[in-house]
């Protein structure tokens, strides 16, 4: 213990004499807070590793549940030095746990950075006997960073892009666009690119999945945030309309990313074509190198529970434009 005090306050020391000039900087985790703001001062700095430092070493009790999360930066729901080491990683100018939001002619939308890792994609032990055919074998994919959007792309952002909405369920500019085609969204994010000088693109299945199932946070859930559908998604069983419809992006709870609507809403297009699943592991994989129809992930507030889980799998072909079919960029 004694040592572990000695490590730890010789870090904390150097810290701060690194920091001292940057000591103002914040980064905003997914959820909007602080990410290492262990203080509540609203910036991120020596004292925050600090405040952490003394959780570890028992000297003030671990925090309430509410502000767990500004401590426990790794996500493996322990507070150690691994969390130190993420909160300097911040402090000295990481972009890792950092949000990034884009205007286009007045509309805004948010980038939730996903940190790269390995995960078992398909029919694992949760998805149980719904699983298809078409889910398995599960199989290990290795992932590097990329970043993914907190929504899908409304018709707000699409209208401020394009210029026109081609959505059936227009009443709201923030439900998320739908009956637009696979290439339909090459076309809107060539142009959103276009405007803000980026490489917007749309997610590959695995980083799509990985990002839905909640990254390195992940906690095993059936459905993107929850075993229980009805928290996290708007799916056939709870619709307001009686013929149903979407509803405005970002009304039921986010999963461990922060991110939205991942399970439900609309079906979400990915860029790769339509292909079977392979028991060797991966890594980046970007799907078949030909073919036809496109991968579409997500399930719609058309479909049933089972057709919305987070292993769940269908495809289209490029042109199709249905009601249930929209789109979630990534970077």
């Amino acid at each position: 213990m004694k040592l572990l005090c000695k490590l730890l306050l010789c870090a904390t020391i150097t810290v701060g004499i690194v920091i001292s000039a940057n000591a103002e900087t914040s980064y905003r985790d997914n959820l909007g807070d602080i990410a290492g703001d262990a203080t509540g001062d609203g910036i991120t700095d020596v004292e925050d590793v600090n405040a952490i430092i003394n959780v570890i070493l028992g000297i003030v009790p671990n925090p309430e549940p509410k502000d767990y999360s500004n401590y426990d930066l790794t996500g493996d729901d322990k507070i150690d030095v691994s969390d130190v080491n993420r909160l300097i990683n911040i402090i000295l100018g990481s972009q890792e746990f950092s949000s990034k939001t884009y205007t286009v002619n007045g509309v805004s939308f948010t980038m939730v950075p996903v940190e790269g890792g390995t995960f078992t994609m398909g029919a694992t032990a949760e998805q149980g006997k719904e699983a298809y055919d078409t889910e398995k074998p599960a199989h290990q994919v290795t992932l590097s960073n990329y970043s993914i959007g907190e929504t899908e792309v409304t018709q707000a952002l699409w209208v401020a892009v394009m210029g026109e909405n081609p959505s059936i369920f227009n009443d709201n500019p923030q439900r998320p666009v739908e009956c637009v085609s696979w290439d339909d969204c090459q076309e809107f994010i060539t142009k959103l690119n276009q405007l803000t000088g980026e490489q917007f693109r749309l997610p590959t299945e695995a980083e799509w999945e990985f990002a839905a199932r909640g990254g390195n946070k992940s906690r095993g859930y059936k459905y993107a945030g929850s075993n229980n559908i009805e928290e996290v998604a708007w799916y056939c069983n709870n619709v307001p309309s009686q013929s149903g419809d979407t509803q405005p992006v970002a009304t039921k709870a986010p999963n461990e990313l922060g991110l939205y609507d991942m399970s439900g809403n609309v079906s979400e297009w990915c860029q790769d074509l339509w292909g079977g699943y392979s028991s060797e592991p991966q890594t980046n994989p970007t799907g078949p190198s030909s073919g036809y129809y496109c991968v579409v992930r997500g399930g719609c507030w058309f479909f049933y529970a089972q057709n919305c889980r987070v292993s769940y799998r269908q495809n289209g072909s490029p042109l199709i434009a249905a009601d249930t079919l929209g789109l979630r960029l990534a970077l």
